[in-house]
Formats: structure tokens, C-alpha cells, sequence
């Protein structure tokens, strides 16, 4: 192609996708007869493409990869950004974001600085990262990867949302071999609980005291907020608990708890044949007013997207006094397309919801 045919659109895109100088770029499409592909090849090989600027700009944009073996034993997951939600459709980046996924369940890669040593098409993965900024024209970041294995006794299934922008990972513990496939259909329940409602961690038990005061001050005060509007408008107001956590609440709480229930009952001349059942009732209205951190921050003390009467906990429980077994949480991992970097607010739990329904 002689040079006065190089357009200038030709010329402006292959900027785009390599950063280089405008008149290096124009060159590079002469030499390569207006080829864009073998043109980013020459500047790449001459040391003009300049797709580490582009690490420059913030990749908060992209998408969650998931992958879990057949027998539900492996599983890895991974968020993959990019500038724009619109790269997520280009080919070259769903190739991309495929042999990356296949290489860290491969692999069994933990963490990120895993990847440096190892090959893709016959490069390093750094190397084969930067091509493809350079092919795609965005900052690609492969922000985070993990992959987990089941010990005995263990499966793992996981979830991704459909749009891409949370997975979930959920490894689920029984006791008999009848009880796996049980099991795996609940890890992958579980997992799209946990896609629509965030839970931070599976327990409360793995709250600091420091933490949980800390949240405690807050919960308040947006309790004490939203009072100041529902009185106005004269809708019920909200109790201000004075615990947040199952943590906080001790056996001697309980106990105090349940001597001012049955005070309370004796004083309203209650029927002693009615009172154990009350007290059960009022005792768990206790703990669900008293654990709103467990309530929004953790697996087991979220209520069930699909039963909203019940914890998770609960449905664990449950699940396990039916089929004759016990079920527990072994591993819970969450990502969230750009969490840390750009706050979603993206609202989907009716969305998933409706899937599992």
C-alpha cells in the first residue's frame, strides 16, 4: 500500500491501540502495508508501542471468570479489568480472559506473583498480557486470582453473576458420601446468596472486638437517622439495639435475657402452658434485634435470599437434620468486579432471586 494511501483513521486507531508517536504509527502501517496487526507487531519489536502507559489509567471495568473441575473437587476464580465495559465484548479479550482462567486452574495458581514464570502461546504471561493491551487498546489488569481444592468430605461450586461482575466460590463440608450431591447443589445456592447479598465473611466469630464496636458506633447512628425521618412521617421506628453481634452476647446476657421474659410474663398473667413457646419466640427476637452486623456482614447470620424468615445458618441446619448429615461452610471467596478501586452499586438480589427460583 504506498504511503499516500495510509488513511488517517488507520493511523489515528493504531495510536489508539499502542500509544505511540503519531508519525512512528503512520510509518509502521507503510512498512506493513496497512496491516494493523503486523503493525503493532513492528512498533512492539522497536520498542514504540507504549502499552505500559496505559497501566496508567484506572481498569476498574472488566469482568469475574470462574472455572470448578467436574467433580467438584477444584475450583478458580478471577477478576480480569479493563478500562471499559464495552472491551468485554471484544474477542481478543474473552480469548484473553479463557487461557487465563484455564492457565490458573491448570496451574492451581494462589496468587497473582504465581503467574510471572509461566508460558502462554510461547511467552511469559507478561509478556502475553502486554500484547493484548496492545492489540485491545486498554489497560488490562488481572487484579485478582484464586484457586481452592476440596479435602475429603468437601465440594466446591461456585457462581457467576450474569453479568460478569461477581463470583462466588463456596465450599461446603458433610459427614456421608450419600450427602454430595446434596451438598453441591447447596455450595451453589449459597453462592448466589451470596452474589446479591455481600456478606464480608462466613462468621462472626471472625470479627474483631475492636471492629465490631467500631460498626457498632455507626449502626447506631444511622438507626438513630432514619428514627428522625420515620418519626415524622409516623411509621414505626427502629429499635436501637444495644449489641450488634452473636459475639457480644454471652450465656449470662441470654440468661438475664430470658429472667426479664419470664418476669414480663408472669407479670401479664400468661398461661404457663404457652410460656416456653413464647419465650423461644422472644428470646430469638432478642438475638435477630441485637446481631444487625451478623445480619449484614456474614453468611451464616444473613437471611436466606429464598427464605427471608430463615439464616443461613438456619437453612444449614436444616438441611443436614433432613438428609441425616451435618453441612458446614469450609471456604467462602467473593469478587466483585472493581471492589477497592470504584464502589458498584449495582442492586441484583431480585435478579438472583429469580434464578434460583
Amino acid at each position: 500500500m504506498a504511503q499516500a494511501n495510509i488513511s488517517a483513521q488507520l493511523v489515528k486507531q493504531l495510536r489508539e491501540m499502542t500509544d505511540a508517536p503519531m508519525m512512528d504509527c503512520k510509518k509502521a502501517l507503510v512498512h506493513t502495508d496497512g496491516n494493523i496487526e503486523q503493525a503493532i507487531d513492528y512498533l512492539r519489536e522497536k520498542g514504540l508501542s507504549k502499552a505500559s502507559k496505559k497501566a496508567d489509567r484506572v481498569a476498574s471495568e472488566g469482568v469475574i471468570a470462574l472455572q470448578i473441575s467436574d467433580n467438584f473437587k477444584k475450583a478458580s476464580l478471577l477478576e480480569i479489568n479493563s478500562e471499559t465495559d464495552f472491551v468485554a465484548k471484544n474477542e481478543a479479550f474473552q480469548e484473553l480472559v479463557q487461557k487465563s482462567t484455564a492457565l490458573v486452574f491448570e496451574k492451581e495458581i494462589y496468587a497473582i506473583e504465581e503467574l510471572v514464570n509461566l508460558q502462554v502461546d510461547g511467552v511469559s504471561f507478561e509478556e502475553y498480557l502486554q500484547q493484548n493491551i496492545a492489540k485491545i487498546g486498554e489497560n488490562i489488569v488481572l487484579r485478582k486470582v484464586c484457586t481452592i481444592k476440596a479435602d475429603l468430605n468437601v465440594v466446591i461450586n461456585g457462581y457467576v453473576h450474569t453479568n460478569k461482575r461477581v463470583g462466588v466460590l463456596v465450599a461446603i463440608r458433610y459427614n456421608n458420601s450419600s450427602s454430595q450431591e446434596v451438598a453441591i447443589d447447596l455450595a451453589k445456592k449459597l453462592a448466589m446468596h451470596a452474589a446479591a447479598m455481600k456478606p464480608q465473611t462466613v462468621c462472626y466469630k471472625e470479627f474483631s472486638d475492636e471492629f465490631i464496636q467500631k460498626e457498632k458506633v455507626a449502626l447506631k447512628a444511622e438507626l438513630e437517622k432514619e428514627n428522625e425521618e420515620f418519626k415524622r412521617l409516623g411509621k414505626p421506628l427502629h429499635i436501637i439495639p444495644e449489641y450488634v453481634s452473636q459475639k457480644e452476647i454471652t450465656a449470662e446476657i441470654l440468661k438475664k435475657e430470658e429472667e426479664e421474659i419470664k418476669k414480663r410474663l408472669r407479670e401479664q398473667n400468661k398461661p404457663e402452658t404457652i410460656r416456653d413457646k413464647i419465650i423461644t419466640g422472644q428470646l430469638e427476637r432478642f438475638k435477630a434485634d441485637n446481631t444487625l452486623l451478623d445480619q449484614r456482614l456474614t453468611l451464616l447470620g444473613q437471611y436466606y435470599i429464598l427464605d427471608d424468615k430463615k439464616r443461613v445458618e438456619q437453612i444449614l441446619n436444616e438441611e443436614g437434620q433432613k438428609h441425616g448429615d451435618s453441612f458446614k461452610i469450609a471456604d467462602y471467596i467473593r469478587f466483585e468486579l472493581g471492589e477497592g478501586i470504584e464502589k458498584q452499586a449495582t442492586d441484583f438480589a431480585a435478579e438472583v432471586a429469580a434464578q434460583l427460583g
